[in-house]
């Protein structure tokens, strides 16, 4: 059974860093399209980035446009890892995040493929 641990989350100011590692057992990365998603309070849940387990696809990561240029994600396959690196951040970036997975080719930004949850971190971001 596939399960996800994110961690990493914390209060920051404004234009500060955060990294945010999202565990996986149970199955490989080498199969798995990770995803990173948000929800702030009274909003829906959103896609922030995603990475496909076949690398060298020219769409093999995505962001939301709101993070581009701002957040990177990467993937450690010795330790089955996504990471969600996050910098310059915003009050409007505070949110809990979650990271969710599914088997296949491509990463999306939307949840409907993903099938497997973890539980969240929270990121507050003010000064």
């Amino acid at each position: 059974q596939l399960q996800l641990a994110e961690s990493g989350g914390g209060a920051v100011q404004p234009g500060g860093s955060l990294r945010l590692p999202c565990v996986v057992s149970g199955l490989t990365l080498r199969y798995l399209n990770v995803a990173w998603f948000r929800q702030a309070p009274g909003k829906e849940r959103e896609g922030v980035s995603c990475i496909s387990a076949v690398d060298d696809l020219d769409d093999a990561t995505l962001y939301v446009d709101s993070v581009m240029g701002r957040f990177t994600i990467s993937k450690d396959m010795s330790k089955n890892t996504v990471y969600l690196q996050m910098s310059r951040l915003k009050p409007e970036d505070a949110a809990d995040y979650y990271c969710a997975a599914f088997a296949g080719v491509n990463c999306a930004l939307v949840p409907f493929p993903y099938t497997d949850w973890g539980q969240g971190t929270q990121v507050t971001v003010s000064s």
